[in-house]
């Protein structure tokens, strides 16, 4: 069994601590076993770990998370990357490819497909060894999993059972996100909420694969991946496929995809964060290093980060994306394998020249690798912590205080002996 975990989004719906390049999975706002915050992709990633000892485990993914899925989950997990972002379809076709080609799986393989962010308990996902047996019995081509639902959701797809009593069960038919009263009557005839875990043999995915891209390697598959239709692995796939069963999971699911959601998971004081006695239901969340003191709030999430400040009303947040999707600004967070950055001040004077300043940590043992930049000069300055730092060849030891200039075109790396904060301002002129 291969599970292939799904990373995409572009964070909108969580703004202002989620953007382009730091999806909701990556937000450390739920709380764990230890009553520490966590994030989605390691609180997902170390549950199948748990769930199935050994488990192995892939993240498909954009170009843009790689690195904050390598800070999160380690150097050594296994990432395929797409060369753009096309939808589910294109990017389990590449997965599949990936394990095929490069893993050199056997085509009777079962590869179990599921987003990287569902909110769930432990036995959700020990649940994945009974889909793997369905599918190598071969009770059908694809299986699903499908949850039983708790109310009649407008947000969720409906898997509509065969009239049974034999688990798995046959698929009668898929319904899209209805309206209430239709979602009470899919509920009635045994529908379950579709949420996004699909199985298959290998072989059965890499014959579709074939009929889009002729290939006898990845880097065909790769180097050809607009072929792939644009759409959904649902749409393309499932609701043509002749067999399909689902094993129904009767617990808690939650698809925390607004901050309305996310906020029934969390504390409701998260960072530099103070709230009166009499607000209610109100959410805080601060990743700034100066304080939010909210009084009187009822119903409200007040969330602020590098990239901005919002103040809603729950029901209301869960509409930001229209607000917020045609914002030009760059990403001024950003993780990255060694650690993370903050953007701090961008500023450009009159002559055209421009400063860019970035805090930055990077993690004990880790490295900023060698590198130049042709149009900057870089001024380091070490905050706290100890690193080497290596410049045109020669090493320094550096310390809290110390501070390093790097002309254009000069190699430069860093290596963070413990946690080490540094001040980066780069001047193009």
């Amino acid at each position: 069994m291969k599970i292939v975990l799904l990373s995409g989004g572009s964070g909108k719906r969580l703004w202002p601590l989620s953007n382009e390049v730091r999806s909701k999975q990556f937000l450390k706002l739920i709380k764990n076993d230890n009553g520490c915050t966590d994030s989605m992709v390691r609180r997902v990633y170390g549950q199948i770990s748990s769930a199935i000892p050994n488990a192995d485990i892939s993240v498909t993914t954009s170009a843009t998370q790689v690195e904050a899925i390598k800070n999160q989950l380690g150097s050594k997990v296994s990432v395929i990357v797409e060369p753009y972002r096309r939808n589910t379809f294109p990017a389990i076709a590449l997965a599949s490819s990936h394990l095929y080609y490069e893993r050199r799986c056997e085509p009777d393989e079962t590869v179990i497909v599921l987003p990287v962010d569902p909110y769930v308990e432990n036995d959700f996902f020990a649940a994945l060894n009974k889909i793997d047996a369905a599918v190598q019995q071969g009770t059908a081509d694809i299986v699903l999993m499908g949850v039983k639902p708790t109310y009649p959701s407008e947000k969720y797809g409906y898997i509509i059972p065969e009239n049974t009593d034999i688990e798995p069960f046959p698929v009668s038919q898929f319904k899209e996100k209805p309206d209430k009263h239709a979602a009470q009557q899919f509920i009635d005839m045994g529908g379950l909420w579709n949420c996004g875990v699909f199985a298959f043999k290998l072989s059965y995915i890499m014959d579709i694969v074939q009929r889009y891209v002729p290939s006898t390697g990845f880097a065909d598959v790769l180097n050809n991946y607009a072929l792939f239709e644009k759409n959904s692995f649902d749409y393309v796939v499932l609701e043509k496929a002749d067999s399909v069963a689902v094993v129904p999971y009767d617990g808690e699911w939650k698809d925390l995809g607004t901050w309305n959601t996310i906020t029934e998971v969390m504390d409701p004081l998260y960072g530099f964060a103070i709230a009166s006695e009499d607000c209610t239901n109100t959410h805080v969340i601060n990743e700034l290093e100066i304080p939010i003191v909210v009084m009187g709030a009822h119903d409200m999430i007040v969330a602020a980060g590098p990239d901005g400040i919002l103040v809603a009303d729950k029901e209301q947040s869960s509409y930001i994306k229209k607000y917020v999707e045609n914002m030009d600004i760059r990403p001024m967070y950003e993780e990255r394998e060694w650690g993370d950055y903050t953007v701090l001040n961008v500023s450009v004077d009159e002559k055209g020249n421009k400063a860019v300043t970035k805090k930055k940590f990077v993690k004990q043992g880790s490295e900023i690798k060698e590198k130049t930049h042709a149009a900057n000069r870089t001024v380091w300055t070490v905050l706290s912590g100890k690193a080497v730092i290596k410049i045109n060849g020669r090493n320094h030891d550096a310390f809290p205080g110390d501070t390093y200039t790097i002309d254009k075109g000069v190699l430069h790396s860093l290596i963070a002996v413990e946690d080490t904060v540094i001040l980066e301002i780069q001047i193009s002129v």
